[in-house]
């Protein structure tokens, strides 16, 4: 059912239904000129991304390095010239295939800025080229480093949270999990729109399809390159919603209603509390997947940022 910006019948937020309708132009015409292969996806998906990223919060500073015994890149904004600053560790999405820290540098400077810590986007490797764990031993660098006497960004050494979108969100409370029962912990986790197991579940037929942002089809593609075996593993850090959650820090969920991923984040929830763990969930009717990116244009991307970054301020006293 083709559905235009004013249509009744479309259950999806006019203004995330824009940026939809322009994303998938913008992919359309930047794909008819593009090559194949992952690098020539991957340029696609920078370019469609551009317009999102542009633009937002100004940041004091800002600043790209290479860091760990793998030398992975990341990239620090500051808010502020103030010392010792708590920081988002952020994880970005794209199927652990696609997107970096310069497409979603807009996202992260929306969260420096609103809730005053700094942001760590880390630049992990992208599959199929590497598998399941190698993301996270990276992220696992990172995080060593930033606790480490070597650090000398002006951040915090022991205050952090773990953030991340999409697989990103995955990467992120995998990574707490690997740390329970650690010294450096997490202080907080946020997780947007994650993706924590294989297996289907009914939205994942209720909203299928073009018009609501990612089909299960492309995240059938993004399990199998991640962890290979067409995307089928036990493992419960690459399918955390299987592992045992007690001892996590307290769980910031942005949760859009109109996602294939919607019923694996409701999961997620109730498991989370029935492990005792600290949970806030917000559900965004009318958001789909990947809708935070659109904050441009929408009010509802707006208000999620708005409502997390309090959580996180709260949660790590930026």
């Amino acid at each position: 059912m083709n559905t235009s910006l004013t249509d009744p019948r479309d259950d999806v937020d006019p203004d995330i239904r824009r940026f939809i309708q322009i994303t998938s132009a913008d992919y359309a015409a930047f794909s008819a000129t593009s090559g194949t292969g992952n690098a020539a996806l991957r340029e696609v998906a920078l370019r469609v991304r551009e317009r999102w990223r542009a633009g937002g919060p100004k940041m004091a500073a800002s600043i790209d390095l290479t860091v760990g015994a793998r030398n992975v890149r990341i990239r620090i904004h500051r808010p502020s010239d103030r010392e010792n600053l708590p920081t988002l560790v952020y994880l970005h999405g794209g199927g652990w295939t696609l997107f970096s820290i310069d497409t979603h540098d807009r996202l992260m400077r929306e969260y420096a800025a609103r809730a005053g810590c700094a942001v760590l986007g880390i630049d992990y490797s992208l599959s199929p080229e590497v598998r399941f764990p190698h993301a996270l031993d990276e992220i696992a660098d990172v995080l060593a480093w930033l606790s480490s006497a070597e650090q000398t960004a002006g951040l915090s050494r022991d205050i952090f949270a773990l953030g991340g979108d999409s697989a990103g969100a995955n990467l992120a409370i995998s990574t707490a999990l690997r740390r329970v029962g650690r010294a450096a912990q997490p202080r907080a986790l946020l997780l947007n729109y994650g993706a924590f197991d294989t297996e289907h579940r009914p939205s994942h037929r209720r909203y299928d399809g073009d018009r609501y942002m990612l089909t299960a089809a492309e995240m059938d593609g993004f399990w199998a390159n991640y962890v290979g075996n067409s995307g089928r593993t036990e493992d419960v850090l690459a399918r955390p919603l299987l592992a045992s959650l007690k001892g996590l820090p307290p769980v910031f969920l942005c949760i859009p209603e109109c996602d294939i991923l919607v019923d694996e984040n409701l999961e997620m929830a109730r498991r989370l509390t029935e492990a005792g763990v600290e949970v806030d969930s917000h559900m965004y009717k009318g958001a789909t997947h990947s809708f935070l990116e659109a904050v441009s244009i929408s009010p509802l991307a707006d208000l999620a940022l708005e409502e997390a970054s309090r959580w996180l301020q709260q949660r790590i006293g930026a």
